[in-house]
């Protein structure tokens, strides 16, 4: 009646066995660090570098825990904050600007525990320590950009159906396109009205000039604002990545704020560093009179360069004279995938233009076949020449490559870096603040202690009140934590104040099993049943009961998981774990113990379960 078959005490024991592994990373904690990112694309974290890294450390005599190579960065670990600052200052000294040199906090894990993918729960800001940034977005910027773009598009667009203007400019948030006559004028209002649907166009006559003066539409503002917030956020979430920051927080506020968390960074200034970065394309016609013009290139190499030129270094080291004038940007890119030239088999980035950039593209190649044309990569304000082939035919269909000294990893991060874009509109930080490591720790140190207070006074509580049975209860209590806690380390879940509130209150929560498996019982004895038929009926008739009331305290957890957002996220998902792990303890763990104990007897007169109180007699 009482006796569970071998695979339930297997599957108990491997459950235990597996949560028992899982737990273990969180009681390494954490020590100080130094993590070395570079600072462009053409820049690799490889062995190279490690080899640079760790000598460094040595010319500087400072000893390091360990250095290693991990995905895009180096990473060396320290003993103790005041070596990991000297570290951070040699390493900063000798690697100079091409390298992000960040504080940081990594796990002491041991490596077999890594190995087999055990590794520590993420902390929170409000645990581990780190920065908070609250960036506003320049609305008005993003908007000025977006009338910029319609004013470069109106211009190839008049161009191509040889409408004549006398000038076209952006004034404010206005288009103003001028003509020297009427019936152009009206030509040119058709083929914008046409082709333009989100400008809001109208006349001003003022001969002998007459104009065109054209504005966003509101529904079409409503749109680039959002846009402008989003690609922001995925560009932030996207260097945030190359900072090693575990499970960063990047979410609006509001209709132009976004909220920037990283926990375990220290340094507020390479956050900002690394928040700053974004990177770009340009398509620009290179200057081929200056080019072959020896006294022009050697001034433009002096720092002279001739007027309406830039000097740029091509990535053989040579330098290129190109034009002012952008053809094209990467806010025109739809998609960019690495690849591999179909006839030189050298890695390529392949990418395609939306429709504007396509047709501007063709025509600018048609008109320059035997030119050269230089595609540029911008980042950190820096530009580059990453190839500047000569136009042979003209190229349609939006489709462009670029190549040239290119590795199949360099190929795959410029192809991340330009589907990331740019910043759609600049943004400016308007709160920032850090919060200490020992803050942290303090937060860590009174979050926990709440909950084992509160886990002590349930203990002594059941196992006074219930004696044995108490001790089982609060025995399946305790595994349903490390369950919990298993589980929150295999999901890399986040764990932050409010979640250390969800882990208090499922403990709760989960002893109202065994309140309610234990009062049956008793019930059951009270009317009469034997020892075993009360311990088999108690647990039979509690498990109704256990399941409705877990099953509705599940779907409100659900709903602010739902409909929640940050640290009531967070609390939803420990909340909703919580919730499976008690049911799982409270009714088939307590049950095995129970078994264990008093399944193998045959004649069971009594159970510790405490006093059973039975009602008096009826006197006649």
């Amino acid at each position: 009646m009482n006796r569970y078959p071998l695979w339930k005490y297997t599957l108990i024991g491997v459950a235990l066995l597996v949560a028992l592994i899982f737990t273990l990373p969180n009681f390494f904690g954490e020590v100080p660090a130094v993590q070395v990112s570079p600072v462009r694309s053409t820049l690799k974290a490889d062995d190279a570098l490690l080899t640079r890294v760790q000598d460094i450390l040595q010319k500087n005599k400072i000893t390091a825990d360990g250095v290693f190579l991990d995905h895009q960065s180096v990473k060396a670990r320290f003993e103790d904050s005041e070596t990991q600052l000297r570290a951070k200052d040699a390493l900063q000294s000798a690697l100079g600007d091409d390298y992000v040199v960040a504080l940081n906090l990594l796990s002491r894990n041991p490596q077999w525990l890594s190995s087999i993918g055990a590794l520590p729960m993420y902390l929170g800001l409000d645990l581990r320590g780190g920065v908070h940034f609250l960036l506003q977005v320049d609305m008005k910027g993003a908007l000025a950009k977006k009338v910029e773009a319609y004013t470069n598009d109106i211009r190839s667009a008049l161009r191509e159906k040889r409408i004549q203007y006398s000038g076209i400019a952006r004034e404010g948030q206005s288009v103003i396109v001028r003509f020297r006559d009427a019936a152009m004028r009206d030509k040119a209002l058709n083929e914008i009205e046409k082709s333009m649907p989100d400008l809001d166009l109208r006349t001003q006559d003022d001969p002998p000039e007459f104009r065109i003066v054209g504005t966003l539409k509101p529904e079409a503002q409503r749109r680039t604002q959002d846009f402008a917030l989003q690609q922001n956020i995925t560009t932030l979430r996207n260097r945030v990545n190359e900072l090693g920051v575990a499970e960063p927080i990047i979410q609006q506020q509001g209709s132009d704020r976004v909220v920037v968390q990283l926990p375990g960074v220290q340094d507020t200034a390479k956050a900002k560093d690394i928040l700053g970065r974004t990177a770009t394309l340009e398509v620009r016609l290179v200057d081929e009179e200056k080019m072959n013009d020896p006294v022009s290139l050697q001034a433009a190499v002096g720092g002279q360069a001739p007027f309406g030129t830039e000097l740029y270094i091509e990535r053989g080291g040579s330098p290129v004279l190109v034009k002012k004038q952008v053809v094209l940007t990467g806010d025109r890119i739809n998609d960019a995938q690495p690849g591999f030239d179909s006839q030189t088999g050298e890695p390529a980035v392949h990418i395609s233009l939306d429709g504007t950039g396509a047709r501007i593209f063709q025509q600018v190649t048609r008109e320059n076949v035997g030119k050269r044309m230089a595609i540029l990569l911008f980042e950190k304000g820096k530009g580059e020449v990453v190839t500047a082939p000569v136009i042979r035919q003209e190229i349609g269909g939006g489709r462009v490559q670029i190549s040239g000294r290119m590795t199949t990893r360099e190929a795959s991060d410029v192809a991340l870096l330009l589907r990331a874009g740019a910043l759609a509109a600049p943004m400016d930080i308007i709160e920032e603040r850090t919060v200490g490591p020992s803050l942290g720790a303090d937060n860590i140190r009174r979050g926990f202690h709440s909950m084992w207070i509160g886990f002590s006074a349930i203990a002594l509580f059941m196992i006074v009140y219930y004696r044995l049975f108490g001790v089982i209860s609060v025995a399946a209590l305790a595994i349903n934590l490390l369950l919990l806690i298993s589980l929150l380390s295999m999901l890399q879940a986040t764990l932050t104040l409010p979640g250390i509130a969800a882990i208090a209150l499922t403990l709760g929560m989960a002893i109202d099993a065994n309140v309610l498996i234990n009062e049956r019982i008793r019930e059951e004895l009270r009317n009469g049943n034997t020892p075993q038929a009360a311990i088999a009926a108690g647990y039979e008739r509690a498990w109704n009961t256990i399941l409705d009331s877990n099953v509705t305290t599940l779907i409100a957890g659900l709903a602010l998981f739902a409909f929640g957002s940050g640290p009531i996220k967070g609390f939803a998902v420990v909340h909703c774990l919580g919730i499976l792990t008690s049911m799982f303890s409270a009714v088939m763990v307590s049950r095995g113990l129970v078994n264990l104990i008093y399944g193998s007897r045959r004649r069971l007169e009594k159970v510790s379960i405490g006093q059973v109180w039975r009602p008096a007699a009826v006197k006649s």
